[in-house]
């Protein structure tokens, strides 16, 4: 399935470690906080249970939006919509 992973995480350390995390299970980081990538259900499941250890639930919020090819390929981007050092060719590919 592809998603969106997208967080606001206070904490410095749980910040990381979420990050890295998304990285492990095979998404790929087009801004900062902001993640996308194609994810199976099980890798899901299991990045969502760490999340959940991870974050402080009265500071902290986490959104994951999953999306169909369709749906994807009406995505509008404008301006500076990815962090051109963090995007790679493969989330490039998608939007062209």
């Amino acid at each position: 399935m592809l998603v969106w992973f997208i967080y606001d995480i206070v904490a410095d350390r749980a910040r990381k470690k979420l990050a890295d995390k998304a990285i492990e299970q095979g998404l790929y980081r087009v801004q900062k906080s902001v993640f996308l990538g194609n994810i199976d259900n099980n890798l899901m499941d299991e990045l969502l249970v760490y999340a959940e250890e991870m974050i402080n639930p009265d500071e902290d919020s986490i959104y994951v939006f999953p999306m169909c090819q369709d749906d994807f390929k009406k995505v509008e981007l404008l301006g500076q919509a990815f962090d051109k050092a963090m995007v790679n060719d493969e989330i490039s590919s998608l939007f062209l």
